[in-house]
């Protein structure tokens, strides 16, 4: 009994001697993240502050500052919310939005990953390095040269598609007048410029699994579609699962230089096809629209989203736990 109090009391330790003192690594790791904390407080959450105007009749007090104007407006509780939501373009919108969302997601899946299992199997470096550069270059393109392109193969007049179908003994099509071929050119286009990086992000992940698993398989007679069946796959699962999760979690967002700027900021004629929330919003900005009703749709595009990504985690835990981003 005495021999085991001994040994109890040696390996407990004492108040003063289990606190962990500050030291030099962490004053280093910490003014090296100051900036970066700074950086986030005063744009991310500083800027959460005029979440208020959701809730506000917002009006601007003659010889006043903003926040003198935002305390003075009159609360409005969930009325801006309910006008979004009950107005005549919240379904379109709605519909639009995650429709799209919906068809990147998988294609951003399956396209990348198909890509990256086919490039991994590549063993000449150099058409390796070329066809990965290929494949990423349109990433590093803005929207607004993107568009170009896309404008100089749709133009009514001397774009590429119409020549070819003048050669076709076909006629033109008036593309920007012809909203039944968007929802194609739009998906298109996304793809083209996004599957390049989702696909590196994948080839890291190929990249990180062991050799020797595909040595033991080429003994064993195996092909290499049976390799990324049986080895791929389930290596590079939990990765694809994570990506799944981060992009549903956007799922009530789109790219705004997407619909906006490759539909030549969106005519009459297509609005009923390519708008989409962040297109609305903006648009309603440029308007004589309450900033109250554009703020509560904004803010109800951030809630649904976060309710989503919960929503897909939570389903992901109960499925496979270890796969869960939380």
């Amino acid at each position: 009994m005495k021999k085991n109090s001994l040994v109890n009391h040696v390996n407990m330790p004492s108040g003063h001697k289990g606190k962990k003192k500050w030291s030099r690594d962490d004053t280093e790791l910490t003014l090296v993240g100051l900036p970066c904390f700074i950086w986030y407080i005063i744009f991310s959450y500083l800027p959460m502050f005029g979440l208020l105007i959701a809730f506000k009749s917002y009006k601007i007090s003659p010889g006043h500052g903003f926040l003198y104007s935002l305390f003075k407006s009159d609360w409005v509780g969930f009325r801006n919310f309910s006008f979004f939501v009950k107005s005549n373009a919240f379904s379109m919108l709605l519909r639009n939005t995650v429709l799209y969302n919906l068809v990147f997601i998988i294609l951003g899946m399956l396209i990348p990953v198909t890509l990256a299992i086919m490039i991994s199997q590549i063993y000449n470096r150099f058409s390796k390095k070329a066809y990965q550069t290929m494949m990423v270059l349109p990433h590093f393109l803005s929207w607004v040269v993107a568009s170009y392109f896309v404008y100089a193969f749709l133009r009514p007049d001397k774009g590429l598609a119409n020549i070819v179908l003048q050669a076709l003994g076909r006629e033109s099509i008036q593309w920007y007048s012809s909203p039944q071929y968007w929802p194609f050119i739009l998906v298109i286009t996304q793809v083209w410029k996004t599957v390049g990086y989702s696909m590196v992000v994948y080839l890291a992940g190929i990249t990180s699994i062991d050799r020797s698993l595909y040595e033991a398989a080429v003994i064993d007679g195996a092909s290499k579609r049976q390799q990324a069946r049986y080895i791929t796959l389930p290596s590079i699962k939990p990765l694809v699962i994570m990506m799944f999760i981060l992009n549903v979690g956007k799922i009530f967002y789109s790219d705004f230089g997407l619909f906006y700027q490759v539909t030549q900021r969106i005519p009459n004629s297509l609005y009923n096809t390519v708008s989409t929330f962040d297109t609305y919003i903006f648009a309603a900005l440029q308007s004589n629209t309450p900033i109250g009703q554009t703020a509560a749709a904004a803010l109800f595009q951030a809630v649904a989203c976060c309710i989503t990504i919960l929503l897909v985690n939570y389903i992901v835990s109960k499925l496979d736990k270890d796969s869960a981003i939380i």
